[in-house]
């Protein structure tokens, strides 16, 4: 039987009921916690390399190297993450607590057992995928000592990240956010006293700088799992929960699976561009690189804004409002807009500013912030992009996301991509118009099939 509860007065905002109310303080409200936390994430993706530079070229080197690695395996999480996000906002929607309940018991489980695979096959061929990169053997001893550690702490991974976007996907977007906060905290703390050593701790170098993201993690589970298990949340896990249902698991796959084949093309294709920009010189390539790194900051807003409508809509068909679910989506669209002309502006003004944050070096300010200006008018694009990627995997219609995505990398972006630099004469340059018309053609189809509404007939 369906078990609806009422929030408690002390918890009313952490088990708000996301149907009812103003579609755009229910936005609001449920997203900004999201982009603080995408913020906070890249926080952690910086504080690394800052401490590891002191071990210089080689390690910083061996961990860049690592990390593509690493990112291309987290990559895969995303489609689990997808598949539990449409199960239990749809749940939580019809007012099936135990149900919602349920799912995030077998997705944990799912992470669990997939974190346990990654750690083996991580550890065993850590030096092996690392030499494929036509690396030195230093430079692949540094990244093997960093990825070895961070394999061997996967399962804890796993555990952080399915207990979290369980939480999230409920409607309780703070307490992931706070927790995130505290734990980036610890890790900014520890990570130098490991990597460089201090009284009585010795210097690990590469390994220190893995452990302490294993730290932090260990210490981020415990707290999610007590309040998972203690029912602080709108969730309350029993160790039944934990028990395989195939029933469940094949749901969760079944959306998760075209979400994860949707990041894995996309990464590839990254790689790819990146390889075609290499021939025109390390400056292109490192100009590149930075308007990459820059693109993961515009973006958090977009990725926050995604992720509140993708709960939105999810708990929405939930309690069969279609409606509520499509407005959602539209709101969210309109709100990352606003911060992407805004940046826009930012950027056509100051983009030899913005460069020069990270660099000094004359030719490369140039060259970064043409490259800067060229992808302003793919950003406007992009935000829409991220945000209807986003709410049609919410509403469980993943295969759709992946349709999109794949056309809008193969058939538009590295076609261009080739095409633009030699035959169109425009040198580099072309690499980066090609961007621009991938996040064009994504844009425009994912906002006719949102208009088309095929996505609100979706079953979970």
């Amino acid at each position: 039987m369906i078990n609806k509860e009422e929030p408690s007065q002390e918890s009313a905002f952490f088990k708000r009921d996301w149907t009812k109310g103003p579609i755009v303080s229910n936005l609001l409200l449920i997203s900004w916690p999201m982009v603080v936390m995408e913020l906070l994430y890249m926080v952690s993706q910086i504080v690394d390399m800052v401490w590891v530079g002191r071990l210089g070229s080689v390690a910083i080197a061996g961990v860049g190297l690592a990390n593509i690695v690493i990112m291309i395996v987290m990559t895969m999480d995303f489609g689990l993450i997808m598949g539990l996000r449409a199960m239990i906002a749809r749940f939580i929607g019809a007012g099936d607590i135990r149900g919602a309940s349920n799912a995030a018991g077998q997705a944990i489980l799912i992470g669990v057992v997939w974190g346990a695979l990654i750690t083996v096959v991580g550890i065993l061929l850590a030096e092996p995928v690392l030499r494929l990169f036509g690396a030195e053997a230093a430079v692949v001893a540094e990244g093997a000592a960093y990825m070895r550690v961070m394999f061997a702490g996967w399962v804890i991974m796993e555990l952080l990240v399915m207990s979290l976007f369980s939480i999230q996907s409920s409607g309780d977007t703070v307490r992931p956010m706070v927790l995130e906060a505290c734990m980036r905290v610890v890790h900014v703390a520890i990570c130098p006293v490991l990597v460089l050593g201090w009284w009585i701790v010795p210097g690990m170098g590469v390994s220190g700088a893995a452990l302490s993201n294993i730290i932090v993690h260990s210490l981020g589970v415990v707290v999610l799992l007590f309040i998972l298990f203690k029912g602080y949340s709108r969730l309350r896990l029993v160790f039944s929960d934990f028990r395989p249902v195939p029933g469940i698991v094949w749901r969760i796959l079944k959306i998760g699976i075209p979400a994860l084949i949707m990041n894995l093309q996309k990464s590839l294709g990254d790689v790819i561009l990146t390889w075609l920009i290499v021939p025109f010189g390390t400056v292109a390539v490192a100009a590149h690189s930075l308007n990459c790194r820059l693109e993961m900051f515009f973006m958090a807003i977009a990725m926050g804004l995604g992720g509140g409508a993708a709960v939105l809509i999810g708990q929405n068909l939930g309690a069969d409002q279609p409606e509520q679910a499509k407005k959602s989506g539209w709101f969210a669209v309109g709100f990352v807009e606003i911060f992407m002309v805004a940046f826009a502006a930012a950027i056509l003004l100051w983009a030899e500013h913005i460069i020069g944050i990270f660099t000094t070096e004359p030719e490369l300010v140039e060259v970064g912030s043409v490259f800067l200006r060229i992808a302003v008018a793919g950003y406007l694009m992009m935000g829409i992009v991220f945000v209807l990627q986003s709410g049609i995997a919410g509403a469980g219609d993943t295969m759709a996301a992946m349709i999109f995505s794949v056309g809008m990398t193969w058939v538009v972006l590295l076609p261009l991509a080739f095409f633009l630099p030699g035959v169109a004469d425009l040198g580099v340059l072309g690499v980066r118009w090609a961007i621009v018309a991938g996040a064009f053609a994504g844009a425009l189809a994912l906002m006719a099939y949102f208009l088309m509404g095929r996505w609100l007939t979706k079953k979970v």
